[in-house]
């Protein structure tokens, strides 16, 4: 037996959220089916902690002007240019009243946390983390009659003439499991994928990056196996962009295989020298602000021997940064440094050395800004915040590569709408990490997902509604 629903939404972090709430404040009958189990509901959502704005003045914990142009060109800048202008300004320009749409639904903003982020301009802090973001909207879209489902992990779409006209889902006691229960039939009105990626999927991951992705951490939810989305891509429904391209970031080698979020993220790279296995620096610690620049790391170490790098400081840089939720690597010397990381000591020394040799009277050092503080004479430089490693006890981080979200999903038009053979299909929309390909091809800038998880899943929200 099928059971016939209004709205479906396949997901349950923000982008979900965001549709289900639309349609449901616009008299639809709304259904998500959330794969985890409820106490890990939410996908990455529950380890976000800010949304990138734009804003013509101050507003609410908003300082100064982040104006449409210049939030362009930062997306260009991180992107090398791989973005789709036209989805890319209209996520931008609907950005700006974000804040106060999540507030009026229960959501609350902080001022900018302090450190290497700096991001006090331009993206707005969830009060209490992802968390407490999707507990406020999972809140409200249970008194707006939301039906939410757990452990509801969707197994097949089935596709016919260009409509989505059933959904099968089941419980399964893994991620990417095989059901562990009946499979449930659902006919649709419409349906908005927003289920995120396929990152916790290492045996796609590894057909994508080949073996080296089988060292790649994953930041997220182990329940973004991509299953949709593959489903959908093997009956013909348009797809875009790189499998090899996601945000993917620096993250302490120590980390769980999945789930350990944002606080295992490490901001000490502005302020150190980064070095492989070989104990050779690979790439300028200090080309930019860590905002435009954090999201370059984890394919950098990717490209590494055994996909492994250590940052190196001395006693100066601590309190520079956020620190890691891991204690450092702490010695006396750089020989003892050396001999805890199993680098190779004369090495390392040699590398410390000609940095220091190459580092610039810092007597403007500016941990907040751009200071122009650039090193002389090696290769490759540090064009920022270049200050000799000399200052006992030393400290090393070991980096490995996290990954956040993969930009190979669905493509998607101004309207949130899927595509098969290159014809609008009737009534399958996206949202969110689904679809974020659509608009970013390469790169990344902080809180720019959040950004495109909350527009985007509002217009499919709305969008939906027309296709009752």
């Amino acid at each position: 037996m099928s059971e016939r629903a209004d709205i479906v939404i396949i997901g349950g972090g923000n982008a979900a959220l965001c549709a289900a709430i639309t349609a449901a404040e616009g008299g639809a009958k709304a259904l998500i089916l959330e794969a985890a189990p409820e106490a890990l509901r939410g996908g990455n959502s529950r380890h976000t902690r800010n949304i990138r704005c734009m804003h013509p003045s101050p507003s609410g914990v908003l300082l100064g002007r982040y104006d449409e142009e210049e939030y362009i060109a930062d997306l260009r800048q991180v992107s090398s240019g791989r973005i789709d202008e036209h989805l890319a300004r209209a996520v931008i320009r609907a950005s700006q009243d974000c804040p106060s749409w999540l507030e009026d639904r229960g959501v609350f903003f902080q001022p900018s946390l302090s450190g290497a982020l700096s991001l006090s301009r331009t993206n707005a802090f969830f009060l209490g983390g992802g968390k407490a973001l999707l507990n406020a909207l999972y809140r409200h879209a249970h008194d707006l009659g939301v039906e939410v489902r757990y452990e509801a992990q969707v197994r097949h779409l089935e596709i016919e003439s260009g409509r989505i006209i059933r959904i099968d889902y089941a419980k399964s006691a893994e991620p990417g499991g095989p059901p562990t229960g009946d499979i449930h039939r659902i006919v649709p009105e419409s349906v908005v994928v927003a289920s995120g990626g396929f990152q916790a999927d290492i045996d796609w991951l590894a057909r994508a990056w080949g073996p080296a992705a089988r060292n790649f951490l994953i930041r997220g939810t182990p329940w973004n196996r991509g299953m949709v989305l593959a489903d959908l891509l093997e009956q013909g429904v348009d797809g875009i962009g790189d499998p090899t391209q996601c945000h993917a970031v620096a993250i302490d080698g120590r980390a769980p295989a999945f789930d350990g979020g944002i606080v295992t993220r490490l901001d000490c790279v502005p302020f150190s020298i980064v070095v492989n296995r070989d104990a050779q620096r690979f790439y300028d610690e200090g080309e930019d602000i860590w905002p435009k620049r954090y999201a370059v790391w984890g394919r950098l170490v990717a490209a590494q021997p055994q996909q492994v790098g250590y940052a190196i400081i001395d006693s100066r840089a601590i309190g520079l940064f956020m620190p890691s939720v891991f204690p450092p690597i702490r010695a006396q010397s750089i020989e003892e440094l050396a001999e805890k990381t199993g680098l190779p000591k004369e090495r390392l020394l040699s590398t410390v050395g000609r940095f220091n040799a190459a580092c610039p009277d810092e007597s403007n050092f500016d941990p907040g800004a751009l200071d122009g503080l650039r090193t002389t004479g090696i290769d490759p430089p540090k064009s920022n915040w270049a200050r000799r490693i000399d200052s006992p006890p030393f400290f090393a981080y070991e980096l490995r590569t996290g990954v956040t979200f993969t930009y190979h999903g669905l493509e998607v038009d101004d309207r949130a709408r899927c595509s098969i053979f290159g014809r609008p299909m009737d009534n399958l929309l996206a949202a969110g990490e689904s679809m974020a390909g659509s608009v970013l091809g390469e790169g990344y800038l902080a809180g720019f997902g959040m950004a495109i998880g909350t527009v985007f899943g509002r217009i499919a929200g709305r969008q939906a509604l027309g296709l009752r």
